[in-house]
């Protein structure tokens, strides 16, 4: 065996491109052998295809095995980074026979493989000409035999295990039970074959067992020499969560017990429908076309393994609305490509938008076919020559054509040109005047917003203290008041707070300003809230105590304390309260455009369509809000009750943060009593807080996290009237996040809506924060720069596609992607499977 060598992933996505025959079966193995040298932090996907098998995420040394059927000529093995530095030591590549029959469009994951009643080594190839390892495994109390001699009678054996491991078996007289505990805590389907070998043909139909699969009888009365050979298999297709027991047991009125040579338990994974394969053809022509004279293109050090999946290549934008990802924009702009345009360009018959902008490519446009669907060209900014195609400027679905700037181009539009197009009719503002001017209107733009946010924020500042005033809001003698009262949070460690002033109404004036409790405008398990206008003409929300409330003066109390210590924009704050004759009551100001789960699947009258980019805006402003109660002066406040009903709308649609009674201080060193009466809503409630009684910050992240998951799929977070696997808003979308099904979990009424990166970095987040330990959590801080970054690209996107829809385009279109765009690396080796294909690998070299 060669020696391995470690090397370190400096890119998002590494794919090994292994060359395969079509429709033939394969073995392909990694194996991940940790050293000194490698981060322990390293946490990375493998995938063969766009087939997620496993996750690397350990300090161990890591084997991986994976059985599928070529579709193509060649077949990718990628790693796509999640954290630190993914490695690998050694590829191995084999051909095999006779697993997939049964299941076609999948891949068997490697769960175990044992050769029964062996002590020693593991045997492989070349015993095993397709490279199986099978472990040696004796299983007491059952009793190996072994018989060097042994033989398989016929040469129906294509895809059996090699005769060595045959010839020893384990044999018990009554009954063989294998037990595995340590499978993935999930329901999935396993393919087990079991493998046998009759030494004694004397004994045919006195050796007759029964095959239980977690107790469930699925081979009865199994008899190896019933078919004629002495070798026989079982093929068991069964589903597992977490457990698996064979068990084996002599069938009745059999003389022998039943004997096993060999098994095996592979995992069965959907196969991922890989990009388009006509698309795929032509991306890759282009690549080597481009890379002709552009070997160092940093936009090309990614486009490696599949286009769509995984990490889609940068510059690609794909559309997944059919079976097979297909190809839809490409933009190449600004990357510094010079020479010829690939001619394949044109081939790309699903691209809707095609950006060659501010390069250096030179020569003539190629014609394009009339099938294209490309609404969307820019040719501006480079060496072209000739005539634009008549070809071109005949597109059906054309509305925007710009190609400024081309010196040798003609300006002139084909002749027949007849219908409205949004064009530049290739006029170049004066050499160098162009960006130039582009830049001044930018700036000028800019600092012009930058002094308008100012001045807006400084009359809004001086307007909110001014409100916040006892002269302001409540000032003069319009209504009746008990005074105006100072509280402030306590802390044991007696830190300085600015207190916020908190007006005492009296009782009298709230059922004034309700007129006796009216309206009725919500429901919580301190009690009624109400509609109200103070005397001024504010409306207000009005919160009264039920006498039958699960929630008290201690709840009371404690959001009476906590309001009037913090204020942030995204946190409803507290205008006053009332405790008069047993009343306990807080105001709030009326938030009119409800709460987030009135809006996503509330009652009817109160529901409506929030579109992408709000809902993203509502979930960075509460996870603002959630920020400052976690890094507050002096110690961390939790929340304990995140949900989307406590995340209320303004006018605006600003989202605010409410209900605090059950807010409590982050404990500290030292601290007595830290263990405290678990609070929470059931589908928000983090498992480990559930399980130890410890609260912390991460609490509050895993149930902001499912508040992500409401937002992007428009369900409620637990729900026992739908079908049991989708009860829990939670365990249903793990699966389709993890297996990069996003499409299939987004709220029909925002799919076309949104920008693929945008989903995704909410959907990744989600995902994170409602990871089942805390540690593994990120922290609210966290969330918000990455929620900022998704606005960010949604609202560049969403003025992008404005620009093309006000010259007449269709309506915007979605992609969904697996994993966020990073840059990946610029090579991928080339391995043989001649039979075996095992290569050492290390730093692949261009080709």
């Amino acid at each position: 065996m060669i020696e391995l060598e470690y090397f370190e992933i400096d890119y998002g996505k590494r794919c090994y491109n292994l060359t395969t025959i079509k429709d033939q079966e394969y073995l392909l193995r990694g194996t991940f052998l940790f050293g000194d040298s490698l981060s322990s932090a390293s946490f990375f996907d493998i995938s063969i295809g766009a087939t997620p098998l496993s996750v690397v995420n350990s300090s161990d040394d890591f084997e991986i095995e994976g059985i599928f059927q070529a579709t193509k000529d060649y077949i990718d093995f990628c790693l796509v980074r999640r954290q630190g530095d993914p490695y690998i030591s050694q590829l191995e590549l084999s051909p095999v026979h006779n697993y997939l029959q049964d299941l076609p469009s999948t891949v068997l994951k490697l769960i175990s493989r044992n050769n029964l009643g062996k002590e020693g080594d593991d045997i492989r190839y070349p015993i095993d000409p397709s490279d199986r390892i099978w472990k040696s495994t004796l299983s007491p109390p059952s009793s190996p035999i072994s018989s060097p001699t042994a033989t398989i009678s016929n040469d129906n054996a294509n895809g059996a295990p090699p005769l060595q491991v045959l010839q020893t078996v384990l044999y018990h007289p009554e009954r063989l039970e294998f037990n595995h505990s340590d499978l993935e805590p999930k329901n999935y389907e396993y393919s087990v074959r079991l493998y046998f070998l009759e030494f004694n043909v004397t004994v045919r139909g006195q050796r007759v067992f029964d095959i239980y699969a977690n107790g469930e009888i699925r081979a009865p009365r199994f008899d190896i020499l019933a078919n004629g050979s002495n070798y026989g298999q079982a093929v068991l297709n069964v589903t597992a969560n977490g457990y698996l027991n064979l068990t084996l047991i002599k069938a009745s009125g059999s003389v022998y017990g039943p004997i096993c040579s060999a098994y095996e338990i592979l995992q069965v994974r959907p196969w991922i429908e890989e990009t388009n394969q006509t698309d795929l053809e032509v991306i890759l022509k282009v690549k080597q076309d481009l890379l002709l004279q552009n070997q160092n293109s940093k936009l090309l050090e990614g486009w490696y393994g599949d286009p769509c999946k995984l990490i889609p290549w940068k510059g690609l934008g794909c559309d997944y609305s059919n079976t097979s990802p297909v190809i839809s924009k490409l933009d190449l702009s600004s990357s510094a490509f010079k020479g010829p345009l690939p001619s394949n360009i044109t081939e790309l018959t699903n691209l809707k938008i095609l950006n060659l902008s501010h390069n250096s490519f030179n020569g003539n446009i190629s014609s394009f076919p009339p099938s294209s669907k490309l609404m969307s060209v820019d040719l501006s900014y480079n060496n072209f020559t000739g005539l634009l195609p008549d070809s071109l400027t005949s597109l059906p679905n054309l509305t925007s054509l710009y190609f400024r700037c081309n010196n040798q181009m003609s300006k002139e539009l084909p002749s027949n040109f007849n219908r409205p197009l949004d064009t530049d009719y290739g006029k170049c503002i004066s050499k160098g005047s162009s960006r130039v001017q582009q830049q001044i209107v930018i700036g000028t733009v800019a600092c012009g917003s930058l002094l308008l946010t100012l001045a807006v924020g400084t009359i809004f500042v001086c307007r909110y203290r001014e409100k916040l005033m006892p002269w302001g809001r409540f000032g003069g003698k319009k209504h009746s008041v008990a005074g105006n009262l100072v509280f402030s949070l306590p802390s044991k460690d007696d830190f300085f707070i600015k207190s916020v002033s908190i007006q005492a109404f009296t009782l009298e004036y709230i059922e004034a300003a309700t007129q006796k409790y009216k309206t009725l405008i919500g429901e919580g398990g301190f009690g009624s809230v109400y509609r109200g206008t103070l005397t001024d003409g504010d409306e207000v929300a009005v919160k009264v105590r039920s006498a039958t409330s699960s929630q008290g003066t201690r709840e009371f109390d404690n959001e009476l304390n906590l309001l009037s210590a913090i204020r942030h924009e995204n946190l409803v704050p507290l205008l006053g309260y009332c405790c008069e004759n047993d009343q306990q009551i807080l105001v709030y100001p009326f938030m009119s455009n409800g709460s987030l789960q009135d809006r996503l699947y509330g009652k009817p009258a109160k529901r409506k369509i929030l579109d992408w980019p709000t809902r993203l805006s509502i979930a960075l402003g509460a996870a603002r809000g959630l920020t400052y109660l976690h890094t507050f002066s002096g110690r961390c406040v939790i929340h304990r009750d995140v949900k989307s009903s406590n995340i209320l709308l303004d006018h605006s649609m600003c989202a605010k943060v409410a209900d605090f009674g059950f807010s409590k201080y982050a404990p500290q060193e030292g601290d007595s009593g830290a263990s405290l009466e678990v609070r929470g809503t059931a589908g928000y409630m983090d498992p480990e807080y559930y399980t130890t009684q410890q609260f912390s910050a991460k609490s509050d992240v895993f149930s902001f996290g499912v508040v992500l998951l409401e937002i992007v799929t428009g369900r409620e977070p637990l729900n026992i009237h739908r079908p049991r696997k989708e009860w829990s808003l939670v365990e249903w979308a793990k699966p389709y996040i993890r297996e990069s099904k996003i499409d299939e979990i987004v709220d029909p009424g925002i799919k076309g809506g949104y920008h693929a990166e945008a989903m995704w970095r909410v959907v990744e987040v989600a995902l994170t924060c409602i990871e089942p330990f805390s540690a593994h959590r990120p922290c609210m801080a966290d969330i918000v720069r990455e929620l900022e970054d998704a606005l960010i690209i949604e609202n560049n996107a969403s003025e992008y596609m404005k620009s093309i829809d006000s010259l007449g385009g269709s309506n915007r279109f979605s992609i969904v992607i697996e994993k966020r765009i990073l840059t990946p690396p610029s090579t991928s080796p080339t391995l043989e499977p001649s039979p075996i294909t095992t290569q050492t690998l290390s730093p692949p070299q261009p080709r």
